[in-house]
């Protein structure tokens, strides 16, 4: 676990495999601000302001598709795209639980 801050618990490590299947949390919707004219990720009383690649990773993450799904749409769409770093963003976003990995057989029409 990693060392905590005072008062701040440690957030256990979260790894996601490519045959994951992530999904937005339910609190969690993707929308555009005209202002910035950029993605957003916004949640209860917060908003995210998305770069390009965080919300086309974001867009394909419907429940449905594996983790390597989306790399493979990625790639077909930019060419290369680091499977590590799609993980690796992936992983940072089920420990801020924004995204969820439904277990086997779980219901994924949200």
């Amino acid at each position: 676990m990693e060392p905590t801050r005072a008062g701040t618990a440690a957030r256990p490590r979260v790894g996601v495999s490519g045959s994951d299947r992530p999904r937005l949390a339910r609190h969690v919707r993707l929308g555009f601000c005209p202002t910035r004219q950029k993605p957003i990720l916004l949640l209860p009383e917060t908003v995210v302001v998305l770069n390009a690649t965080g919300a086309g990773i974001l867009e394909l993450c419907d429940g449905r598709r594996t983790v390597a799904e989306i790399v493979a749409e990625l790639g077909a769409r930019y060419r290369t795209v680091p499977d590590e770093e799609v993980r690796r963003y992936l992983t940072q976003l089920v420990a801020r639980r924004c995204v969820e990995l439904p277990r086997s057989g779980e219901n994924t029409d949200g």
